[in-house]
């Protein structure tokens, strides 16, 4: 009978060329891990081919430079071995959380996450976020023995292991104390943050992402690794890491998209074609050494930092990767807010007096236009 010990919530390109490329990996290096139950979450009809076309396996393609040198190479996912829909199977998908399941990934989104109006429903809803699937699923493990089990979510919030706990626990305020005791005591909640840039999609399932790849989970006791990989870190606190990611490589980003705005540059603008401009790469390079060099200096991370402005550089750079400055320029009020602002909050917080007037600037301009 087949089981599948790791049940993964999403079907997304992102989660193709990370997790379960990582898991296929290990696998055929012999590890004792997986394989995978994929559930789509959305309901999605459109979908449903690739619900399908995940357990038959799929190719990721890796393109990018490696320490300046170029890579090109397909890889083949096997991992996945059943694919399954909430909207369609949730009967099987609850028996597979029962039975089977002994870690649990999420990557469901911003939308996933999302409070629904039927959250609070008795029985299962398919309009449910996915804390309310997993709350309902949770009680029906609980129903059927109460074995411990992992919950690893994947979506890129802060803490979202600790975010996720809290909103499973606000459900389940009406159940039995033994139940919600259950939740705290028996079911580890895991915060990790992920990084990985996936360009495109492949059809009917596969993706194309560039060769960086991070998967940063916060030691715990009693933490199990979901398996042995280079991209997979155990670490004791995933402070450091966020902030460089918020403050080099998502700032950067920002920065770039500021520009392209101000200046109303065309839509097909990519990352790598400022990058390629000596003028351009030099400019964010002083911002970087100027501006938000010396608040990672003081707080300690001045080495880190540096390492990771020159791995920053080289995947914006990376020739393969077509990232549009107009899909990074969404929502750009709130990635002001929650990368430059919270940047000077930060640099503050650890006494960084240097002058910032280019970030400034932007933060400036931007509460202006509110």
């Amino acid at each position: 009978m087949l089981k599948t010990p790791i049940l993964q919530f999403g079907t997304s390109r992102f989660l193709q060329a990370h997790a379960d490329l990582f898991l296929s990996e290990a696998r055929a290096g012999g590890q004792d891990v997986g394989p995978v139950t994929v559930v789509q979450t959305s309901g999605d009809p459109t979908r449903v081919g690739r619900v399908q076309a995940l357990s038959k396996g799929f190719p990721v393609r890796i393109e990018g430079l490696v320490d300046g040198a170029p890579v090109q190479e397909i890889k083949q996912v096997t991992s996945i071995a059943r694919g399954l829909s909430t909207a369609t199977d949730w009967a099987t998908v609850t028996r597979v959380f029962v039975e089977e399941a002994e870690i649990v990934l999420s990557n469901t989104g911003d939308a996933g996450f999302a409070p629904s109006a039927v959250d609070a429903g008795e029985v299962f809803d398919q309009a449910m976020s996915f804390p309310a699937k997993l709350c309902h699923l949770l009680r029906a493990r609980f129903e059927g023995g109460a074995r411990p089990i992992q919950i690893m979510p994947m979506e890129l919030i802060a803490n979202n292991g600790a975010v996720l706990k809290k909103r499973v626990l606000e459900l389940a305020q009406a159940d039995t104390s033994a139940f919600r005791a259950y939740l705290e005591r028996d079911v580890l909640w895991v915060n990790a943050l992920v990084d990985r840039i996936v360009s495109q999609p492949l059809e009917p399932a596969g993706a194309v992402a560039e060769p960086y790849a991070l998967w940063a989970i916060e030691a715990q006791p009693g933490l199990a690794s979901p398996c042995a990989h280079p991209a997979v870190q155990i670490v004791p606190s995933l402070a450091e890491i966020e902030a460089l990611k918020l403050f080099v490589l998502n700032l950067g980003h920002t920065v770039l998209a500021d520009r392209w705005l101000r200046e109303a540059r065309g839509a097909g603008v990519l990352v790598r074609h400022v990058m390629s401009d000596p003028a351009e790469r030099d400019r964010l390079l002083a911002l970087y050494s100027d501006e938000v060099r010396p608040a990672f200096v003081a707080a300690g991370q001045g080495q880190a930092f540096e390492t990771y402005v020159e791995t920053t550089l080289e995947r914006f750079g990376n020739p393969f990767l077509d990232h549009a400055i107009a899909d990074i320029a969404q929502n750009h009020a709130q990635k002001v807010a929650r990368r430059i602002a919270a940047f000077l909050d930060f640099a503050a917080r650890h006494g960084d007096i240097a002058p910032k007037p280019r970030l400034s600037e932007i933060v400036a301009r931007q509460k202006e236009a509110a």
